[in-house]
């Protein structure tokens, strides 16, 4: 006696429907970055985006100190994040910190900061 699988519409419906969710899953998960966006103010600048007190001219992107890139445009500041932050470690034993030059975080120990610390997930 030989069995058949059988997929019908409403079975296989279903099946891509949860394909479609789990791929969705992974790229919302992949592509979390934190990003921010400031109108721009020509009443205040008509020559760029203002910055920590900085005109950036209309066109010009760049790297922030806390690791953002940020794009100037007549519509304002939009800036994202560069770097992925450490999500699931021993926060009791360990700590995470963020290298402003390579804009990557190290998690090390707390009582002996030349041993890293296993990091399970990542977000950003």
């Amino acid at each position: 006696m030989s069995s058949k699988f059988c997929y019908g519409p409403g079975l296989l419906l279903q099946k891509s429907f949860l394909d479609f969710l789990f791929a969705t899953g992974i790229l919302v998960t992949l592509c979390d970055t934190y990003c921010f966006f400031q109108a721009n103010d020509l009443a205040i600048s008509t020559k760029g985006c203002v910055q920590d007190g900085k005109i950036h001219t209309f066109g010009t992107s760049w790297k922030t100190e806390d690791c953002h890139s940020c794009n100037c445009s007549w519509h304002g500041l939009s800036c994202c994040s560069i770097f992925i932050e450490p999500g699931d470690y021993d926060r009791e034993t360990c700590v995470s910190i963020l290298n402003k030059n390579t804009c990557r975080y190290t998690v090390v120990e707390k009582a002996n900061p030349s041993k890293t610390c296993v990091v399970y997930s990542w977000v950003g």
